[in-house]
């Protein structure tokens, strides 16, 4: 499956760039950064057009952006200014490095079966006390779309999902729906969690 998403990224890097960049999110931002230190340390994972990176690199905060397609990666260090770091969500080893952790549409890609391991690697990443902001595309199961592997979770299974990591703390669950015009329609559940100790 990993293959297959890394294909589609680097098949359609360009594409995906200019169809997520100009997309409006400062309302997500709000209430993610709301509770980061300010001027903190966030990790932007799966960075993808750099979006997201831009935005907190402006308000002040220290960013380091990542994503696993060269491609999005060489694309986004243009546009944010900085050095995007490239590697997958499994190859991450960070122990308690950032006030935030910014996973906006980057955890949809892994199978269900890997998904306890990847939000334990994910608050390991986190200070104490540091918050984890991650969307989800709404639904049930998993399996391909449009050329990609996707998971699909609704509110009680990601609380399911949640309550298994220890130390990680639920503080919200929302929905919202997609902001790109042509993604009318779709929805997201968007969880907001904080590391404990």
């Amino acid at each position: 499956m990993k293959e297959i998403n890394f294909n589609y990224y680097e098949e359609n890097a360009a594409e995906f760039f200019e169809s997520t960049v100009t997309a409006d999110m400062v309302d997500l931002y709000t209430s993610f950064l709301s509770m980061v230190s300010p001027g903190g340390r966030i990790l932007d994972l799966g960075c993808g057009s750099g979006r997201d990176s831009k935005y907190f690199i402006r308000q002040g905060f220290q960013v380091e952006a990542m994503d696993g397609s060269p491609a999005l990666c060489r694309l986004a260090s243009e546009f944010i200014g900085q050095e995007v770091f490239c590697a997958q969500i499994e190859e991450m080893d960070y122990q308690q490095e950032f006030d935030g952790i910014w996973a906006c549409a980057s955890l949809i890609h892994a199978e269900k079966k890997e998904m306890q391991g990847v939000l334990e690697k994910v608050k390991q990443a986190l200070k104490k006390r540091g918050v984890l902001y991650a969307s989800f595309k709404q639904g049930q199961g998993e399996g391909m779309r449009g050329g990609r592997f996707f998971n699909f979770y609704d509110e009680k299974e990601l609380r399911l999902l949640f309550s298994r990591i220890d130390g990680l703390e639920l503080v919200q669950i929302f929905r919202t729906e997609d902001v790109r015009r042509d993604k009318s329609g779709e929805f997201w559940m968007n969880v907001i969690a904080k590391r404990l100790y």
